[in-house]
């Protein structure tokens, strides 16, 4: 099903799969995000999770009108009979959920222009998360894509299996073979690969061929998906550089352009918000939420933001106000 080379998973005997062998650089960015990063979301982020990913659980939390993308499994019959109006049940979620990182490690997101890659943005959010999740006890898996490998790392918890998963991020070269991302391939391999319910966080930067909503609307009618799209801000306005020479960064091709052109950069410009368009498309209709990092802008900031919103939209989708939340607030 899955068109690339192989999907690998370390033998059991190896020291990678018993965690016991990290580089240095994990263990180095992990303290650092943990020093920095998680300190300041402590508090925050940890008041806790509930608020973030409810619904896993056998606890009733709420009732609430039926929306768009609710899944019509939890419509609570009785209550739309009386009320004539259909209702979702929420659930308070199990305290130990497993968290997925479906994670596009393809040529694209070596790409940076700012301080730092996207894929070191995406190695960031998933010490972050993943430590998050490990040290209440939940378990935390992922499942990772180049061009010419992918590999499973099955869910488990503690902050060794954390390192563990950076060190495998580290450790998968990227390599360009001429062929573009397919990130429907790479949802498709997810599905039978988490087998029970989760959150699931699809991170990638989303330069891929195109018809890759409906395996991430899939995926998201089974697990609680949350799409983190990695870009930086050359990607999609091109400033005034002169003559340079483009390379496409999956597929190794080369174009010497000259960005003085002010029509050149429009059409780059131009080419960049018909690719937004289609991005947002498909989220939309997948019904999933997304995360947005760019490499310019701190992750905690970034986090907090995203944080907030899913809070605010569970508070009116639950039809609390927003003059009763500032009366709370207050």
């Amino acid at each position: 099903m899955f068109g690339l080379p192989r999907l690998r998973k370390p033998p059991p005997d190896t020291p990678a799969a018993n965690e016991q062998v990290a580089r240095p650089d994990a263990e180095l960015l992990l303290r650092r995000l943990e020093f920095t990063v998680l300190r300041r979301l402590d508090g925050l982020l940890q008041g806790d999770y509930r608020t973030l990913f409810r619904g896993f659980g056998l606890d009733l939390a709420d009732l609430r009108e039926y929306q768009l993308n609710d899944d019509v499994r939890y419509i609570d019959w009785n209550v739309t009979a009386r009320l004539q109006t259909p209702h979702v049940r929420e659930f308070q979620e199990d305290r130990e959920v497993a968290a997925w990182f479906v994670l596009d490690l393809s040529g694209s997101v070596d790409f940076g222009s700012q301080q730092k890659r996207k894929r070191e943005l995406s190695a960031e959010l998933v010490a972050v998360l993943a430590r998050l999740f490990t040290r209440y006890g939940n378990r935390v898996g992922a499942i990772l894509h180049t061009h010419h490998a992918n590999e499973m790392i099955p869910a488990r918890t503690g902050r060794r299996h954390v390192l563990h998963v950076l060190d495998r991020m580290q450790r998968m070269e990227t390599t360009r073979t001429g062929k573009e991302t397919d990130l429907a391939e790479l949802l498709a391999l997810a599905h039978p690969m988490i087998k029970r319910r989760s959150v699931v966080f699809v991170v990638s930067d989303f330069i891929s061929k195109p018809d890759w909503g409906r395996q991430l609307a899939l995926l998201a009618r089974r697990h609680e998906v949350v799409a983190v799209r990695l870009y930086d801000p050359m990607e999609l306005e091109l400033p005034n550089l002169g003559l340079v020479v483009m390379q496409d960064a999956e597929t190794g091709d080369q174009i010497f352009v000259d960005t003085h052109d002010r029509r050149f950069r429009q059409r780059f410009a131009d080419a960049a918000r018909q690719r937004e368009d289609a991005l947002r498309d498909g989220l939309a209709e997948a019904g999933v939420d997304c995360l947005e990092l760019t490499t310019n802008e701190p992750l905690d900031q970034a986090l907090l933001r995203f944080t907030q919103l899913r809070k605010r939209r569970s508070q009116l989708a639950s039809g609390v106000t927003p003059s009763l939340m500032n009366k709370r607030v207050g």
